[in-house]
């Protein structure tokens, strides 16, 4: 099969209906569920009956996406397939670290309930919103933003796909200018200027939490939004400076493929990162675990 890494998306994929399947089927996601609904109590319901708004909402998204994704997880290695590398997109990196044991399942739940109401307090603060920019380069995107006052390129996805977080009155101007330059820009299903100084709050009210936590070592290569290259220290550093600094998940990857990772197993709802994977090396092979029934069949596919 390959030497396989774990992806754990980030908000943007969640739908009504997530993870109910898995539940009912896999005693490992069952419990998962279990435990997170002993914490946040509805957590599973939002998750198998929630409306679109009701996931919208960051402080729901983040434990909810933590939850199927972790319960993914586990049913995989329940299943005897277990990663050699770790990598989580924005919140996607908590249920990252959580899947190489720096937390365990609680207390990574925990955390990202708080990671979710601190961004969602911060983005309450200030009018914001996030667009996928198309057809352009990572220049062209940064030298547009630079043009706009509280404009931010902020997730850097791969070649051709750059997000940007941005006050909500300057994003149809910047839009037109996409346009202007070849591009086109595509708003987004969340509610916030996320990886931008709009979220300087909730970084700094993250690290705090993230002080009174039992924090262990990786058991694998967990890697760093912030910095694309795996954790060597300072967990509580790298995960709280993330909320207001760019993803480099294009980088992030290429580094994995240069470590030697060559199969790339998406964990979430979506298929959002297994997308991005045809267009930074198209030579590696990526499946999507978005609906965990037939996971096990893709992964015999990779």
């Amino acid at each position: 099969m390959g030497r396989i890494a774990f992806l754990f998306s980030g908000q943007g994929d969640q739908h009504a209906g997530m993870g109910k399947e898995i539940a009912d089927r896999y005693p490992a996601a069952a419990e998962v569920f279990s435990l997170c609904d002993g914490i946040r109590p509805g957590t599973s319901t939002q998750c198998f009956e929630g409306s679109e708004e009701e996931l919208k909402e960051t402080v729901n998204t983040q434990p909810c996406l933590f939850a199927v994704e972790t319960a993914m997880a586990a049913v995989l290695k329940a299943e005897g397939i277990a990663p050699e590398a770790v990598a989580g997109f924005s919140l996607g990196e908590l249920a990252a670290c959580t899947c190489a044991g720096i937390f365990d399942c609680a207390d990574g739940f925990r955390a990202v309930c708080r990671r979710g109401e601190l961004m969602q307090h911060a983005s309450e603060q200030t009018e914001t919103a996030m667009a996928a920019v198309v057809k352009l380069s990572e220049e062209a995107v940064t030298a547009l933003c630079g043009g706009f006052e509280g404009v931010y390129p902020v997730n850097f996805n791969c070649p051709g796909q750059i997000t940007v977080a941005g006050l909500a009155s300057r994003m149809a101007d910047f839009t037109a200018a996409v346009r202007a330059a070849g591009g086109r820009a595509i708003p987004l299903k969340v509610r916030g200027g996320f990886h931008s100084p709009f979220m300087q709050e909730a970084s700094e009210g993250f690290a705090e939490v993230l002080d009174g936590m039992k924090i262990g070592q990786p058991s694998l290569s967990v890697y760093s939004n912030l910095t694309a290259e795996p954790y060597t220290g300072d967990v509580k550093g790298l995960l709280s400076a993330q909320i207001c600094n760019p993803v480099r998940w294009e980088r992030t990857i290429r580094n994995m493929i240069a470590s030697g990772i060559d199969t790339f197993i998406e964990i979430g709802p979506g298929k959002t990162l297994t997308n991005m994977m045809g267009k930074i090396d198209a030579g590696v092979r990526a499946c999507s675990a978005s609906e965990l029934s037939v996971v096990l069949s893709e992964v015999e596919k990779c």
